[in-house]
C-alpha cells in the first residue's frame, strides 16, 4: 500500500511549483499572502538570473551577486517552503509530484500545479558536442567556461610553440543570439582591455575570436538594422563573424561548419568552444504533455491552452520556456509575466470572494529587447523604437540592476559594472583546483603522446 502523498497541515489549497526561475518565483510572490500553501521544488538551491550568466563567465561579477538563495528570497513569504530536490516523477490524474534527493524521498499531492522547469542547452541531436563545447545555463556552466577562457589566456603565455599559441587564443562561440553576442564581446573585451599588457611572451589582443550563425544575420530578433550595428562594434573589437554558418561537427581541437549558401565545408581550430545556439525544454514538459495527450514542438515546449493550463487539466500550468503559445519567445519576461498571471488565476479559483476570471487568457506585454555588444555599447529595441550606443548601454544596466534580487547584490555589481567600465580591472578572473576538469579539456589529446 503506497503512502499518503504528503500535504501541509490545515487543509487549505495546495500548489505545488516546479522551478525556481523566473516563472516559478514570480508565481510564487503572487500568491503571497493569500489562502494557499506553497511547495517549492528545485534541484538548485538558488534562484539564478540567467542573463548575466555570461558577466560571471568573463569575470566581470561573482555567481553570488546573480544567484541568491531561493530560501532566503522565500523566508519572509509564510505560505511558501522550499524544498532542494528533484522532481522525478509527476502524475496528473492522481494529483502528486515526486521529488528526490540522495536519501530523501517524497510524494505530495496538489491542488493546483505550476510547471516552471525551465530548459537546457540543445545541440539540435548532437549531444556528444557538449564534451567540447559547453553551453551556459547554470552556474557551474559559466564557473566552468571562466576556467577555460582564462586558462587558455595563461597556457599561451607558458607555450614556445606558435602553433600551439594559436590554438590556445582562438575562441568559437556557436550561436549569434543575445548570449552568443554579449559573450563574444566580453571576450574581446578581456583580450583587447583587461589582458593588455598583463602577459610577457605575447600581447592577448593577437587572440582570434570567432562567432559562427546557422541565421543571415547576429540577433535575429532584434531586426536587420540593429543586426547589422551589433555586428560592426564586434567587428570593430576584431571578432570574425560568420553568418549562414552551419555547424557540423565540433571536436576538441576543431568546429567545421557548412555555409548555407554554397554548401562549402570549413574547419576552425581552436581549443576553447562556446554553445549557445539553442535551448530545450525540460523533459518535465513531455512527462505532462503525455498525460494530458496535447503536443511538444521539436524543442520540446507544450501546447498550451490560452491560459497557460494543459490540454483538460484546469489545474496544471506550464509556464516560462517549457511552453508553444502564440510564437511566445523564451525570454524572462515572458516567464516573469506568465509566473504572475497564473499566481493571480490560482487565487481567483482559491479566492470565493473573487470576481477576477479564472480562465483569463495569458497577455504577454513586450517590454522590448536589449543587448550588450563591449563596454558603452549595446543595442535596445522598444516596440518601433530602437537606439544604440552608450544610451542603451545605460538602459541596459538600469533596468538589469533593478531585477537582481537584494540591495547587496544590486550595490556589489554596479560597483563591479562602474570599475570595468572605467579602468581595465576586473576583480573576478580567480581560477581553481576545482575547474580543472575545465582546464584539462584545453589539454590537446593526442594518441601519439599516450603512446
Amino acid at each position: 500500500m503506497s503512502a499518503t502523498p504528503y500535504r501541509p497541515n490545515g487543509g487549505r489549497h495546495h500548489v505545488v511549483v516546479i522551478g525556481a526561475g523566473f516563472g516559478g518565483i514570480n508565481a510564487v510572490k503572487q500568491l503571497k499572502g493569500t489562502e494557499v500553501d506553497i511547495t517549492i521544488i528545485d534541484k538548485k538551491n538558488h534562484h539564478l538570473f540567467q542573463p548575466m550568466l555570461y558577466q560571471v563567465a568573463t569575470g566581470m561579477i561573482s555567481a553570488s551577486e546573480i544567484a541568491p538563495s531561493t530560501r532566503q528570497m522565500l523566508r519572509g513569504q509564510q505560505n511558501a517552503n522550499f524544498v532542494n530536490a528533484t522532481v522525478t516523477d509527476i502524475n496528473l490524474e492522481d494529483q502528486t509530484v515526486t521529488a528526490e534527493n540522495d536519501n530523501f524521498h517524497r510524494t505530495y499531492g496538489f491542488d493546483s500545479l505550476v510547471v516552471a522547469a525551465g530548459s537546457s542547452q540543445s545541440y539540435f541531436g548532437n549531444d556528444h558536442f557538449a564534451e567540447f563545447a559547453p553551453g551556459m545555463k547554470t552556474i557551474d556552466d559559466a564557473l566552468e567556461l571562466r576556467s577555460r577562457i582564462v586558462s587558455a589566456f595563461e597556457q599561451a603565455e607558458l607555450t614556445e610553440d606558435p602553433a600551439e599559441r594559436e590554438r590556445l587564443l582562438t575562441f568559437i562561440i556557436v550561436g549569434a543570439g543575445p548570449t552568443g553576442v554579449e559573450l563574444t564581446g566580453q571576450i574581446a573585451e578581456l583580450a583587447n582591455r583587461t589582458f593588455t599588457d598583463a602577459f610577457s611572451t605575447y600581447g592577448p589582443s593577437a587572440a582570434k575570436i570567432y562567432l559562427l550563425d546557422g541565421a543571415p544575420q547576429v540577433l535575429p530578433p532584434f531586426g536587420k538594422r540593429l543586426g547589422r550595428k551589433a555586428q560592426r562594434t564586434l567587428e570593430k573589437l576584431g571578432v570574425d563573424v560568420r553568418l549562414n554558418a552551419m555547424v557540423t561537427n565540433v571536436d576538441q581541437d576543431t568546429v567545421t561548419y557548412k555555409n548555407t549558401k554554397d554548401d562549402s565545408e570549413t574547419t576552425l581550430t581552436g581549443a576553447t568552444k562556446i554553445w549557445s545556439a539553442g535551448v530545450s525544454a525540460s523533459p518535465l514538459g513531455k512527462m505532462v504533455a503525455d498525460q494530458a495527450g496535447v503536443e511538444t514542438d521539436r524543442a520540446g515546449r507544450v501546447s498550451v491552452n490560452e491560459d497557460l493550463t494543459v490540454g483538460e487539466y484546469s489545474n496544471v500550468y506550464v509556464i516560462g520556456d517549457m511552453i508553444n503559445l502564440n510564437k511566445l519567445p523564451g525570454l524572462a519576461q515572458v516567464a516573469m509575466q506568465g509566473g504572475t498571471h497564473v499566481g493571480r488565476l490560482i487565487d481567483a479559483k482559491v479566492d470565493e470572494e473573487s470576481t477576477a476570471n479564472e480562465k483569463e487568457p495569458f497577455d504577454y506585454f513586450d517590454k522590448g529587447s536589449m543587448a550588450i555588444i563591449s563596454r558603452f555599447n549595446a543595442v535596445v529595441k522598444m516596440g518601433k523604437v530602437e537606439f544604440t550606443g552608450i544610451f542603451a548601454w545605460l538602459g541596459w544596466l538600469a533596468l538589469h540592476a533593478t531585477y537582481l534580487v537584494g540591495m547587496r547584490n544590486r550595490f556589489v555589481t554596479f560597483i563591479n559594472w562602474i570599475s570595468n567600465a572605467f579602468t581595465r580591472d576586473r576583480g573576478n578572473l580567480a581560477i581553481t583546483e576545482q575547474m580543472r576538469t575545465a582546464r584539462n579539456a584545453l589539454a590537446k589529446k593526442s594518441k601519439d603522446s599516450e603512446a
